[in-house]
């Protein structure tokens, strides 16, 4: 190993805990990317050879640690309904209206049995999708808040088709292709995931992926509401000075859902189109919110177009 100074040193010792590589690796992409780290990760996993491989028994066993977690609705249905079938219920004993409860119970479980049952037998729907208490205990294990934007990135590796659910096949699929099969790994990961919203491409990938995976399902259009908590998630990453007057715009202007095309365009605005607006094209092909978002900046005399 070639004598090295102490800040190429600590890099190097950060690369391999991070990726698992050996010195010699972690030389050779450091090296590569004239010691920049966040470059040597990029060289690291965009080379399939030096990726870990993972075990899939191990694998197997992360899945089942989060997967089929009931919602609370559900929970709230096998916990009244074990309630009532294991307590002889009277107004003697716990002070209650019986039929009242009864008939509430009754509404409740007809909704439910009618979407939780399986040839007469009690089931649940998404036994083999990890859905929003999963994904909090992965959280919860990872140490890492649930509206962190690293989620995001970790669902964008997932190719994870809605928010908050993630298949069988995407989560796995995702944990190979990162070399991830422990949460001491996953753990391990976190930092080069992060760092990879600071790749112009890859931070326009994971932009656009974000319509998709935040829009309801069957949904063409993104929710106002949602598109705004995207778009500040988003920009907070990537600094954008015009996102806060974007975003009351919309609420003060548009209140409508927003389309897979002004999703698109507004990134290429924020990256081309300076915060003072000096190189602003009425004539360019912009959708005709962001025209019209310009006309407000101008009207309120936040930016003057020329």
């Amino acid at each position: 190993m070639h004598k090295l100074n102490r800040s190429n040193r600590d890099k190097l010792q950060q690369f391999v805990t991070i990726t698992g590589a050996s010195e010699k690796v972690a030389y050779q992409a450091l090296k590569a990317s004239d010691w920049n780290l966040e470059g040597a990760f990029d060289v690291f996993y965009s080379q399939p050879q030096v990726k870990t491989v993972t075990d899939s028994r191990h694998l197997e066993e992360l899945y089942n640690r989060y997967k089929g977690k009931l919602n609370h609705l559900t929970s709230f249905f096998f916990f009244f309904s074990s309630i009532l079938h294991s307590i002889d219920l009277n107004l003697d004993v716990v002070g209650l209206d019986v039929v009242k409860l009864r008939i509430f119970y009754d509404m409740i479980s007809q909704f439910l049995l009618r979407r939780l049952t399986f040839n007469g037998v009690l089931v649940n729907p998404y036994a083999d999708m990890i859905m929003v208490d999963g994904i909090t205990l992965l959280c919860n294990d990872l140490q890492v808040d649930p509206q962190d934007i690293v989620m995001l990135v970790v669902s964008w590796h997932m190719k994870a088709a809605t928010m908050c659910e993630f298949s069988k096949q995407e989560f796995i699929g995702g944990l190979q292709a990162l070399g991830i099969d422990s949460l001491d790994k996953f753990r391990e990961r976190i930092p080069y995931m992060r760092s990879e919203l600071k790749d112009e491409q890859k931070f326009r990938e994971i932009y656009n992926f974000a319509f998709s995976w935040a829009k309801e399902k069957g949904q063409k259009s993104l929710a106002l509401d949602t598109a705004i908590g995207m778009w500040q998630l988003l920009f907070a990453e990537k600094q954008w000075a015009l996102v806060d007057h974007w975003c009351q715009f919309l609420q003060a202007k548009h209140n409508k859902a927003i389309s897979r095309d002004t999703w698109a365009q507004l990134l290429e605005f924020a990256r081309t189109v300076d915060p003072e607006l000096s190189n602003y094209d009425a004539e360019g092909a912009w959708p005709y919110l962001i025209d019209e978002f310009v006309e407000y900046l101008n009207e309120n005399g936040i930016s003057q177009s020329r």
